[in-house]
């Protein structure tokens, strides 16, 4: 009769199943040395490895004639073929595994853009001139007459400061302009000019929401909280935050306001598109730092790319208004991560006009919000 395995030949290493569940071979130290003489030349030796109905793992023996040499032999010949699947599993373990996580990610999957301890610090004070191959106009630019300084934004631009730094004097012959708008924006030319305005107005400089799509503008780190319904953008700055709904309808009646209504999907597996439309129009809402309007009518389009090696994430913005524009603008802008947790930071704690510049009023509540 054929001995039947102990409760401890039934043992398998647990360290020899992958964490993906698929279950490699007994580890080799305990198959080795368990030929078992039955008599002169009857030996039992181990024949296989099968699951169990409970789920584990079994070592089931057959009964063989041999020499004891011939059972050495037989046993060690096992013991070295399970020990090379071990090697060979490992090996395409490490090979295989780095390989497939550096591959493009797959078109279902979510970017990871949230995070509490990192943020997004913004590459550029303006959009960047040149929009991406294949686009339209690009962002709107300065008066090549009037030399600028994006310093401006940090008040540089005082001459007390640092007299070789300009505010910008924007170019409204642009004919992407419709002419109310080249008007307007002309006029604000003309206060610095005239030296009306030693500086002129600048949402993040004075504390007022940048809207959309200016918020990409500000200095302060961004950070998103992800959601499988919601993607919150929260600035370090005042913590002004925009919420973009994952879905692919907007409302049917949308109040305007300053970041007006967003709904946006993932692309690629690496994209977050954003559509928002709803932004409200009048004084101090611009698309950017160079005081150009808009109206209610504007629609904003920005698909946010992280790059492969999660380091920097940019942004390509487009921006319709036909009430604004002769055609769409194409705006470009890049974060930097910054691998620090979002701060408290308060705009409106220092706001008094020092040097008597008739610098623009930062905002202020008439009542309370709650």
């Amino acid at each position: 009769m054929v001995d039947q395995p102990t409760a401890k030949d039934r043992l398998i290493d647990r360290r020899s199943v992958l964490r993906t569940g698929a279950a490699l071979a007994p580890a080799p130290r305990l198959m080795a040395g368990r030929q078992r003489r039955l008599s002169a030349n009857s030996w039992s030796v181990p024949d296989a490895c099968e699951r169990a109905k409970d789920g584990r793992f079994r070592v089931t023996w057959r009964k063989v004639r041999m020499s004891s040499f011939a059972a050495h032999i037989l046993v060690s010949t096992l013991w070295s073929r399970l020990l090379a699947g071990g090697v060979i599993a490992g090996f395409l373990a490490v090979t295989l595994i780095p390989s497939f996580s550096a591959a493009a990610p797959a078109e279902d999957s979510i970017p990871q853009i949230a995070s509490r301890d990192f943020g997004w610090n913004a590459n550029f004070w303006d959009f960047q001139l040149d929009p991406p191959p294949g686009s339209a106009h690009g962002p709107m630019k300065t008066d090549p007459n009037y030399p600028y300084t994006s310093e401006c934004q940090n008040g540089r631009c005082i001459a007390l400061v640092d007299p070789s730094t300009r505010p910008p004097i924007v170019n409204t012959n642009d004919p992407i302009l419709k002419p109310w708008a080249a008007k307007q924006m002309q006029a604000t030319n003309e206060e610095v000019l005239s030296g009306k305005m030693a500086i002129p107005f600048t949402s993040q400089s004075r504390c007022w929401p940048g809207g959309v799509p200016g918020q990409l503008l500000f200095l302060q780190p961004m950070y998103f909280l992800q959601t499988s319904k919601q993607v919150w953008m929260i600035w370090e700055r005042d913590h002004f935050a925009r919420r973009v709904y994952l879905t692919d309808k907007h409302s049917e009646h949308v109040k305007p306001s300053w970041f007006g209504e967003s709904i946006g999907h993932y692309e690629g597996g690496e994209t977050l598109v954003v559509d928002t439309i709803g932004l409200a129009g009048g004084k101090n809402h611009y698309i950017d730092s160079f005081r150009t309007p808009h109206t209610e009518k504007l629609h904003v389009v920005e698909r946010f790319t992280i790059s492969q090696d999660g380091r920097s994430l940019t942004a390509i913005v487009t921006v319709e208004d036909p009430d604004t524009f002769n055609g769409p603008l194409t705006l470009k802008q890049t974060w930097r991560k910054n691998q620090v947790a979002m701060g408290e930071v308060v705009c409106a704690e220092n706001v008094d006009d020092h040097f008597n510049e008739n610098l623009h009023p930062i905002p202020q509540a008439d009542k309370p919000d709650f």
